[in-house]
């Protein structure tokens, strides 16, 4: 496998800045633009309006841009029949006539703005605000930054209240009833799955968080990675000139106190931006988990157990961001990022079991009290660069990243149990876990237009993911303690994977399409130190993709969507070492496991450009799945591990509904039903399981006299089912409001969460000879007031914003 370091990478890096200094051949070719200039009533130019341009078919946008010092703007796209509109805080929304541009470009007649009524009046205007559900093509976006419900919550609070999003007891995240998702942050994957990827976005205060995107069918330029699709999350960023920042403030009461706070520092001129950012979290909650097993042997009665559990946890985190932009010309941009989330999470667990035989009569009850202390510091270096092949907006891209990133996972377990029926010496079980997860990257993005209204998106990859394990478990049993060689031990987990792919993208006058490829080319070892466990696999696979649009007329248009994909086991779900939850359950990863391959298909139909219907099916071979089953130790323990199933077909109808039900009330509205069949467990056999479900969200924002804004969110669903796992009812409802202060220097935020207490969690997992149903509740139901204030100048930058390369790269992806 290639083995690369740190220096390497940035070598690499430093490579493509200079080959970026080299202009192409068609460096001074551009296309065709309209261009024009915007003003007051007055006359007087308007500075930094938002000028977009939308196609006349359907008002999709092709592309938006700032105006300059004299209110003009300049915007290039291929020949064709277009809108222009313009935003601006203080205006009213204007759109152009539609008109064709041809070859030989077009200035429109100036663009006059009327000053918006409400704002003489110190009302809320409601056309200058974005709403917080945007549905596009292929994607949702939530734009968290400005929600009355974002304060003092956590990112994984915000995504349990998003459209199709679910999340398990176990934080598993599931999308349209389906798992196995690619997480973003900022454009970089976060290669952590269930409660180690949970514990991470509880560490990350939605305060940070500027947007989520869902993504059902991502394009080529997007890791293959993710069999049900993609969740990219993107936090803040300053646009304004000058030097500007932020102080906040949160303090939020459920049975336990959770505080975050913070602040943000920018400072921005022409070629010459530096940043920062910082959050301190420090959340106590519970966790009260209630548990059931029957023990059947095939032929006859069992044995079973019953568990109460209650734990306290106490999180404390601390999360970073700092980084600088420089334009070296007003074509190439490079900049480097730092960023970390340094958390630490204590809980202790008060665990009684009793046990009974066969006949139902009691064998014997012991109490546990379980102590964790977990310390996960986290870092990511970034670089990047892009550069335009010529002055015009429509010319050629280059962007390049180079990535760093190292995950740390220090635990020290304490299991102490004492024996009440019979009686018996105590015991303690004592373990320290020791992990290092190391991420190294590489990319390149390069874009074009192509005559015919075409455009060609290229790029490649390389990625190397490596990870060190090594824990050590110590027994100790009438005061001798002794090391538990049978549990104990190290493992190490490297995976390589290297990525090219082609995007062609065309746009007519009434059908848009879209077909891409990527190729991955895998390779993975993992090994134990004892080597008990020992794999290595090579693989290389391709993955097309392929979406076109088409507007039937002004009221209706149709979309299809089709792509492959593919979900590779993390290093934790092959780390075959134990992480111990308590006295008789612990957690442990499958070396065996297969990745798992996912063929996708969706049609969407859109009425009036703003409501959709979706009609989807997926099918997944060796889909991964959660398994709980008696471990190989006996004496009633379980060992909770993923295995693959045969096939996971999924089937989903998704509506969607955003509303104006009064000038200052709308209502996004999102339903799924679906149908998910699993089949064949890891020895094959009969079905699994299958069961329809469904889910709704539902979020009223309302815009209100005197600065105050309000938010009332509900989200609800049925029972569904996850391969051996079925889950039963389950919804919140959140409602906030917030109020503007000193010219809207300052806001003030209330939000009650979860005010009902519907999110405990009910779940039963059943097999041929055994069964486990948990009853879980956590510290949910919470209010919480929070303060932001925000100095500098008010002033938002004009054309050049900061563009990472892997920021650019979902920008693009979004057809923007």
């Amino acid at each position: 496998m290639p083995n690369f370091s740190p220096t390497r990478l940035y070598f690499i890096f430093i490579c493509c800045i200079a080959l970026a200094g080299r202009p192409l051949a068609s460096a001074g070719q551009s296309g065709p633009a309209v261009s024009g200039t915007v003003a007051d009533s007055a006359g007087v130019p308007v500075e930094f309006a938002t000028v977009t341009l939308h196609r006349a078919t359907d008002s999709v946008v092709v592309k938006a841009e700032f105006t300059g010092a004299q209110g003009t703007f300049r915007l290039a796209a291929a020949g064709g029949r277009y809108r222009v509109s313009v935003a601006q805080v203080g205006f009213r929304h204007r759109w152009s006539p539609v008109f064709e541009l041809t070859a030989a470009g077009l200035t429109l007649a100036p663009l006059v703005l009327a000053h918006s009524a409400s704002t003489a009046l110190k009302e809320v205007s409601v056309t200058a605000a974005r709403p917080l559900y945007e549905h596009l093509a292929d994607r949702t976006v939530l734009h968290v930054e400005n929600s009355p419900l974002a304060a003092g919550a956590t990112t994984l609070d915000l995504l349990g209240r998003a459209p199709g999003v679910t999340v398990d007891a176990g934080d598993n995240l599931g999308l349209r009833g389906r798992q196995g998702l690619l997480v973003l942050l900022d454009g970089k994957r976060l290669a952590l799955t269930g409660t180690e990827l949970g514990d991470l976005l509880r560490a990350l205060p939605a305060e940070q968080v500027s947007t989520i995107e869902l993504i059902t069918n991502p394009p080529a330029s997007y890791d293959a990675q993710g069999a049900a699709g993609v969740i990219a999350i993107t936090l803040k960023k300053d646009q304004r000139l000058g030097t500007n920042g932020s102080l906040n403030a949160a303090y939020g009461r459920g049975e336990y106190g959770k505080f975050t706070g913070g602040g943000a520092l920018n400072y921005r001129q022409k070629k010459f931006n530096a940043f920062g950012n910082y959050a301190y979290t420090d959340r106590r909650g519970f966790t009260r988990v209630d548990i059931e097993r029957q023990f059947a042997p095939a032929g006859g009665p069992g044995s079973s157990s019953m568990q109460a559990n209650d734990l306290v946890n106490h999180l404390q985190s601390h999360a970073y961001k700092a980084g600088v932009d420089y334009n070296f010309s007003a074509r190439t941009l490079v900049g480097v990022a730092a960023s970390g989330l340094a958390n630490q999470l204590r809980s202790t667990n008060q665990n009684q079991t009793s046990q009974y035989d066969d006949a139902g009569a009691l064998a014997s009850r012991y109490h546990s009290v379980i102590t964790q202390d977990v310390h996960r510091p986290n870092a990511t270096l970034n670089a990047n660069l892009r550069h335009t092949f010529a002055d015009s907006a429509g010319a050629a891209t280059l962007s390049a990243d180079a990535d760093y990133a190292r995950y740390d996972t220090r635990r020290l377990t304490g299991l102490a149990t004492a024996y009440d029926q019979p009686s018996g010496a105590p015991g303690l079980l004592a373990g320290n876990q020791q992990s290092t997860l190391y991420i190294e990257s590489v990319k390149a993005d390069y874009t074009r237009p192509l005559p015919h209204r075409v455009r060609l998106e290229a790029g490649a990859k390389t990625t190397r993911v490596r990870s060190d394990n090594d824990v050590a478990f110590d027994r100790t049993q009438n005061g001798v303690t002794a090391r538990d060689l049978a549990i104990s031990g190290a493992f190490r987990y490297d995976e390589n994977v290297n990525a090219a792919y082609g995007i062609l993208r065309r746009a007519g006058a009434r059908t848009a399409l879209q077909a891409g490829l990527r190729a991955e080319q895998t390779n993975t070892l993992g090994r134990s130190a004892n080597g008990a466990d020992r794999f290595e696999r090579h693989y290389f696979q391709l993955f097309p993709s392929i979406s076109v649009e088409h507007t039937l007329s002004e009221q209706h248009a149709l979309s299809l969507a089709l792509g492959r994909r593919i979900e590779r086991p993390n290093y934790s779900q092959v780390n075959p070492l134990r992480v111990y939850i308590d006295p008789t359950s612990y957690g442990a990863g499958n070396p065996t496991l297969l990745p798992a391959t996912s063929y996708n298909a969706e049609l969407t139909h859109t009425f009036r450009q703003k409501f959709s219907t979706s009609l989807s099916y997926s099918r997944t071979d060796r889909p991964i799945v959660i398994q709980v089953q008696p471990a190989p130790d006996g004496n009633l323990l379980v060992v909770s591990r993923n295995v693959n199933l045969a096939v996971q077909h999924n089937y989903a109808l998704t509506f969607t509904a955003p509303l104006t039900l009064a000038p200052w009330w709308t209502f996004y509205g999102n339903a799924v039903l679906y149908y998910a069949r699993f089949v064949g467990g890891p020895a094959g056999g009969p079905p699994v399981n299958r069961r329809p479900a469904f889910t709704f969200t539902g979020s009223n924002t309302f815009a209100l006299p005197g600065g105050w804004a309000g938010e009332l969110n509900a989200n609800f669903e049925t029972g569904e089912t996850f391969g051996y796992e079925r889950l039963k009812y389950r919804g919140q409802v959140t409602a906030g409001v917030q109020k503007s202060l000193w010219a809207k220097q300052a806001t003030l935020r209330l939000t009650v969460a979860d005010i009902f207490y519907t999110t405990p969690v009910r779940s039963t997992q059943t097999y041929a000879n055994f069964s486990e149903t948990f009853f879980q509740r956590q510290d949910m139901r919470v209010a919480t007031l929070a303060f932001t204030y925000r100095f500098g100048r008010t002033t938002v930058a004009g054309a050049r914003k900061r563009a990472a390369g892997a920021e650019d790269e979902l920008r693009r992806a979004a057809g923007q």
